[in-house]
């Protein structure tokens, strides 16, 4: 049992948590500091402590419990009445050796093993080295679930990170949580589009359509839709508006001739932009 947690100031902050409801930001902040918490992130809570801890009735508990299911923030399995937080390994370092010598006794209580593999899935995206924090499940059956572990981090889709980025850069509110917005990460991410991908659109756009009128398409229907390999590959392109616009020349250059067949703008400048 964890005798205290440190919380970011930067929480208050972040683009996920300002766009949660006052109940919202009460529970998400309960999960990552109850008492029950573990170094690792994976624990077990049974819904009666929360119950009791948070006064919320059972209805309630496990509505919010579902709804940051939904957000793509925790998992939580009934039967074990275990629950793991996504992105704790994000905000809590595990490169002490007694950090770590404690997550490995941790783990060693984890019921669900589908947990501990998402736990191994989620120290290799975040670059911590897998062996370093390592539990006997067996050689044989390692071995057997290290292609599942490898599928399981390509499903993590860090809708966070990415909206997150993008109002930063561009100056907007977007929230991660919206169905639309999700909808269309995902579909860029399951045609293998990586974070870095989504940073270098993000990247290209706002310095490109910042300050201009196309200003208003910096937004995750735009950028993440059918054009985003457009606008991954698109050419340096000088900032401003269409061919002949009020901002200059907005095209991209190819031996002194515009080709709108080759502009990932072309349809912004005759029309609609694909969403």
């Amino acid at each position: 049992m964890a005798t205290y947690r440190q919380v970011h100031t930067s929480f208050w902050q972040d683009g996920f948590v300002l766009g949660l409801t006052p109940e919202e930001k009460y529970f998400y902040l309960y999960l990552m500091t109850n008492s029950k918490t573990t170094q690792c992130g994976v624990y077990e809570l049974p819904k009666q402590i929360i119950e009791m801890e948070t006064g919320y009735n059972r209805e309630t508990v496990e509505k919010l419990l579902d709804r940051f299911v939904n957000y793509d923030k925790v998992r939580y399995n009934d039967s074990t009445r275990e629950i793991i937080i996504l992105n704790w390994l994000r905000y809590n370092s595990i490169n002490s050796p007694k950090v770590k010598a404690c997550i490995v006794k941790e783990l060693k209580n984890v019921k669900n093993n589908e947990f501990i593999e998402l736990f191994y899935a989620l120290c290799r995206r975040y670059k911590y080295s897998i062996n370093t924090v390592s539990i006997d499940l067996g050689e044989e059956e390692e071995k057997e679930k290290e292609e599942e572990q490898e599928e399981e981090i390509k499903d993590i889709v860090p809708f966070s990170e990415i909206i997150d980025y993008l109002n930063a850069k561009a100056g907007t509110k977007y929230r991660a949580s919206t169905d639309s917005t999700k909808r269309h990460i995902t579909a860029r991410w399951n045609q293998n589009y990586r974070l870095d991908d989504f940073k270098a659109v993000i990247d290209k756009k706002c310095a490109e359509w910042l300050g201009t009128d196309l200003e208003q398409y910096l937004r995750p229907e735009t950028l993440f839709g059918t054009k985003f390999e457009a606008y991954l590959n698109q050419k340096i392109v000088i900032k401003g508006g269409g061919p002949g616009g009020k901002h200059g020349q907005g095209h991209e250059r190819n031996a002194g001739t515009y080709r709108a067949d080759a502009d990932p703008l072309a349809e912004l400048y005759i029309g609609t932009p694909t969403v």
